[in-house]
């Protein structure tokens, strides 16, 4: 039977890649620590760790082992902070999972509304840098709830939030905003010439941006690639170039000239969950869909009907 301290000597070993530093980070001593991997190993029936010259990475049964490894986990601090909450102790910790874009556009009026209601349940955020690795974080038990676009195959509870929409933030010497071009649509086949304020590879609105171009017939060329959702409507009003965002990320006041892409370009939030929510998640999905606002009040809607069907992500 594996114990907890086990598999998170396991899982410490991989996240950090070397046992010199998973030792110090559980405050242990390097020979118990590769002592209990190696009777995990033996109870596994194979090796789960791999030692290479310059770090350690999991075998394919380590990997195998590692998303029950962290889900058991999960649960047992779970149970822990059930426990003590039950004598008063603790008052609760969710831990909520997103993508960057959500983290900064979606999630703050919900975090505020629910921390005015609940001031003593804290919040523990997990940010990732694209979908996909949100819906591994969240079937391996790494939280209690997850916000993004719909995960494909999903088996859990899923709570729609409505459709996140996406505009242009253009410098403002650009031919394409003119006076008065705030809130106008804008053909996204006319910036085809242009570089792009665009997102560093393996961020989610790096695919986002390449399919909206492609939808339009041109492969957008990079000025600049940032890793941060917030950056990009800043350097595209600092002249760098064309810069497609979330609109909810957009602050009021910023430079640059924001138009509405033609074709619409929006994708479907929601909220999940691997087993319908204990109370406590139940409460804060119901504060999220509340407060949710896909566009933010200083944005208008675009004053035309667009003439290209929209892409839905």
């Amino acid at each position: 039977m594996f114990s907890l301290r086990q598999l998170e000597y396991l899982v410490t070993v991989v996240d950090t890649g070397s046992f010199t530093r998973a030792a110090a980070l559980l405050h242990v001593t390097q020979p118990a620590l590769s002592h209990q991997v190696r009777a995990l190993e033996q109870q596994a029936g194979g090796r789960l760790l791999e030692r290479l010259p310059r770090t350690v990475r999991a075998t394919p049964m380590g990997r195998a082992l590692l998303p029950h490894a962290r889900a058991a986990l999960a649960d047992a601090e779970r149970a822990r902070l059930a426990a003590r909450q039950a004598v008063g102790l603790d008052c609760g910790e969710l831990e909520v999972a997103t993508v960057y874009s959500v983290a900064l556009g979606v999630l703050p009026p919900a975090l505020r509304a629910w921390h005015r209601a609940h001031p003593d349940v804290r919040i523990r955020l997990i940010e990732h840098r694209h979908v996909d690795e949100l819906a591994e974080a969240m079937a391996g038990g790494r939280a209690d709830v997850a916000i993004g676009s719909v995960p494909e195959g999903w088996e859990g509870p899923v709570r729609p939030l409505g459709e996140e929409e996406f505009v242009l933030v253009l410098p403002p010497e650009d031919p394409a905003a003119p006076a008065g071009a705030t809130g106008g649509l804008l053909d996204l086949a006319e910036l085809a010439d242009r570089r792009w304020v665009h997102y560093a590879p393996g961020h989610g609105l790096a695919e986002v941006l390449d399919r909206a171009c492609a939808v339009a017939g041109f492969a957008p060329r990079p000025a600049v690639r940032t890793e941060q959702t917030a950056t990009a409507p800043v350097l595209a009003g600092a002249g760098l170039g064309p810069a497609l965002t979330p609109a909810n990320t957009v602050p009021a006041g910023i430079d640059g000239v924001l138009r509405w892409p033609d074709p619409p370009i929006t994708r479907q939030l929601v909220a999940y969950t691997r087993g319908e929510p204990d109370p406590l998640t139940a409460a804060f999905l119901d504060t999220l869909a509340a407060e949710c606002r896909p566009r933010p009040a200083h944005l208008v809607a675009p004053r035309a009907e667009p003439r290209h069907p929209p892409i839905r992500l």
